[in-house]
This record gives C-alpha cells, sequence and structure tokens, in this order.
C-alpha cells in the first residue's frame, strides 16, 4: 500500500537520523517509539526476525538498549524519495558492550513513512542482529 507523502526530503533525513537514530544512541525511549505508528512493522531482513507493533518493538530496544553501554549510529547516506514518502540509509553503528568489546556494523535501512511516523522499517546488518 502507498501512503500519501507528508514530509519533504529534509524532514525525512531529520526523521530517520534525528528524531529516530540520535534517540536510540541516546537510549530514550519514548522518542525513538514516536517515530513509529502504533501498528508499524520492525524486520531485520539479513536475520529474518520481525517486530510487529509498538509493544513487540519496544520489547525490542528494551533489551538492545540493556545489552550495550554505548550505542553509535553515524556516517549516515540517505537516498530520499520525497515523492513516496520513503527513504533508505546507508551508516555504520558502533556498539559497546558493558565489558568493553565493540561491534561495528555496517548496515542500510528502508522506511516506509505513512503520516510522518515509520509504518515499515527493514534492516540489513552486516553481522549479527543484535534486534532480537
Amino acid at each position: 500500500m502507498q501512503y500519501a507523502p507528508t514530509l519533504s526530503r529534509a524532514e525525512l533525513i531529520d526523521l530517520a537520523t534525528q528524531k529516530y537514530f540520535a534517540n536510540v544512541d541516546a537510549k530514550d525511549m519514548d522518542a525513538t517509539l514516536a517515530c513509529f505508528h502504533d501498528e508499524a512493522l520492525f524486520c531485520v531482513q539479513t536475520a529474518f526476525t520481525r517486530h510487529s507493533g509498538k509493544a513487540e518493538i519496544r520489547r525490542m530496544f528494551e533489551d538492545f538498549f540493556a545489552g550495550y553501554a554505548d550505542i553509535v549510529h553515524k556516517d549516515f547516506t540517505c537516498t530520499v524519495d520525497e515523492a513516496n514518502g520513503r527513504i533508505a540509509a546507508s551508516f555504520e553503528a558502533v556498539l559497546t558492550g558493558h565489558d568493553g568489546e565493540v561491534t561495528r556494523l555496517f548496515n542500510t535501512n528502508f522506511w516506509r513513512i505513512r503520516d510522518g511516523k515509520f509504518q515499515e522499517v527493514y534492516v540489513y546488518m552486516s553481522g549479527a542482529n543484535p534486534l532480537v
């Protein structure tokens, strides 16, 4: 299903990099979840995992936030389809465990936007999936 576009190119980039990833990095659950529709779908395509609805997405982020001392997403390259309300971003994720071990992932996310929020998120990861 196609949703009517409501965000400009700059707003799509801001939603993905500032409203979403900056709040994930800050481990701000409420602000992170505010980016999603109640019935949003979050899929890690490379690990065959699927989280449907905010309750499942919240549980996924609770485990993710608790699993790492520090989370950083950086070096974004965004591709925007403003006319259809979609955005993709390639980036590096640097995850520091509580034991100091650092995991680096080079990922790409694809988002479908509905009414200014994520309706669908598809993630492709270069390594093991920490979003279970």
